[in-house]
């Protein structure tokens, strides 16, 4: 089991289906404490494997109202999608961004949804203007450390983009063989080529 810093909130945040359920499973299985209430959002077909959040996705509204315990999960990491990392309180915050093809998202997104997205053109540009002012705003504040993963580069290469991870937080003890394993291609649905 690998030991976070318990004065530090870590999260890992990208846009909803960009990876980030995949990214907390990667890290369960390689001994890195995370936070989830499997519970509150059980697997789907989706996300077979579960989605790996708090109370059910209902965390960003209790940050927008300043009631989310962030100080309860130090030291462990937690799923906080792209647009709540907006209403982080001043602190200290490692966090994993992951990006994914955004068409990819889109279909994704419009699968789970089981709708044919009319104003596609119009959400894709609202989710790329979002993902582009989160990650300005993150690199912009002093008490957040950054790390920007790819999805589609994840599923292609999963040793070296883990191994970008665990050097990045200097996890060598981490069990890099279990955390690959948590790479299932088969669950890769939303193949994109462009």
């Amino acid at each position: 089991m690998i030991k976070l810093d318990n004065t530090i909130n870590y999260i890992v945040s990208g846009l909803e289906r960009s990876g980030t359920s995949l990214l907390m499973q990667i890290l369960h299985a390689g001994g890195v404490p995370v936070a989830f209430d499997m519970a509150s959002r059980p697997p789907d077909d989706a996300n077979p494997r579960g989605y790996f959040e708090l109370e059910g996705g209902k965390v960003i509204s209790r940050l927008m109202d300043g009631t989310f315990p962030l100080a309860d999960y130090k030291g462990k990491f937690i799923k906080i999608t792209a647009y709540g990392l907006k209403f982080l309180p001043p602190g200290t915050y490692r966090i994993i961004y992951t990006e994914r093809n955004i068409e990819e998202v889109m279909d994704s997104m419009e699968k789970m949804a089981r709708i044919r997205d009319e104003k596609r053109e119009d959400t894709k540009t609202s989710f790329i203007k979002l993902n582009e002012m989160v990650k300005r705003m993150i690199r912009a504040r002093k008490d957040v450390d950054v790390l920007f993963i790819n999805y589609n580069l994840i599923i292609e290469d999963p040793e070296t983009q883990i191994r970008k991870i665990c050097d990045h937080f200097c996890w060598g003890e981490a069990d890099l063989d279990s955390m690959i394993s948590a790479v299932d291609k088969s669950l890769y649905r939303k193949r994109r080529t462009n």
